[in-house]
């Protein structure tokens, strides 16, 4: 298994007939957190990449996978880091106002949201818009928060990976990835470091949401191209788990659970 920053590839990937510059090669805000988290996520885990091939290499694009672990969001900045991109993430406005902790996401691009991961404010829209100038990637997850589902099956979607594809012009990249229960379970406080587990993740191809471009971008509209990338994501972790997600995907509003927020201890 290929270690640090070397990517472990599906036999079918096609070989890259030329060598993109890697983005983590520029010095950044990056490296810090690179030298901080990268020894520790490398030590609690080893990380099988499938279909790595379909990542993008430049350019903007919506990256969205599965969400049901609180450490999530480290896991897939280190996949992406791994894959020569680096990570900028939805994150709550709130964070950014912790010192220290705030000027590091600051300096690396991460964009505030308001509670309730609202992107409909014009900061994240000014984000997305820079990003996209600068053929950056955004980590949005379209869950919205941790799945309420008990199989940790992806639950129903909200809109705003798709609002940002569709306004920006950028594709939406899904993923999906399994095994991160076992470092950091759902709604934990601890992190197991041993024995060191295995998280696959499993990339998507970019998806078409060419039907949708040039429709007013309504709830309908929304919704109908946020139930796409669901579908694709939901997909994704099937094959990954070996088995079938429920017909029907979980809705919290559907068993009395609040959107946001600890539902379980």
């Amino acid at each position: 298994m290929p270690e640090n920053n070397d990517v472990p590839e599906t036999p079918e990937s096609p070989p890259s007939p030329t060598r993109i510059r890697s983005e983590k090669s520029r010095p950044s805000a990056f490296w810090i957190l690179a030298g901080l988290i990268l020894p520790v996520m490398n030590l609690a885990a080893r990380y099988e990449i499938i279909d790595a091939h379909k990542f993008p290499r430049s350019g903007a694009f919506v990256f969205s996978p599965n969400h049901y672990s609180e450490i999530d969001p480290v896991v897939m900045g280190v996949v992406a880091w791994k894959l020569g991109r680096l990570p900028r993430f939805l994150a709550k406005a709130s964070v950014f106002k912790i010192p220290v902790i705030g000027w590091v996401l600051t300096k690396s691009g991460q964009i505030p949201v308001q509670r309730g991961g609202s992107v409909r404010g014009s900061e994240p829209v000014k984000a997305a818009q820079r990003l996209v100038e600068k053929g950056q990637i955004v980590v949005v997850y379209p869950e919205g928060s941790l799945t309420r589902d008990p199989e940790l099956w992806p639950m129903r979607g909200k809109t705003g990976a798709v609002r940002i594809a569709l306004e920006q012009g950028i594709p939406i990249v899904p993923a999906a990835h399994w095994g991160t229960q076992k470092l950091m379970p759902r709604y934990s406080k601890k992190i197991s470091l041993f024995p060191r587990k295995t998280i696959t993740v499993k990339i998507g191809d970019p998806l078409d949401l060419s039907q949708f471009r040039g429709r007013s971008l309504d709830t309908a509209t929304l919704n109908e191209a946020t139930a796409v990338v669901m579908v694709a994501i939901t997909a994704l972790l099937e094959d990954l788990r070996g088995e079938k997600a429920p017909v029907k995907r979980w809705n919290p509003s559907e068993h009395n659970q609040k959107e946001t927020g600890r539902f379980e201890a």
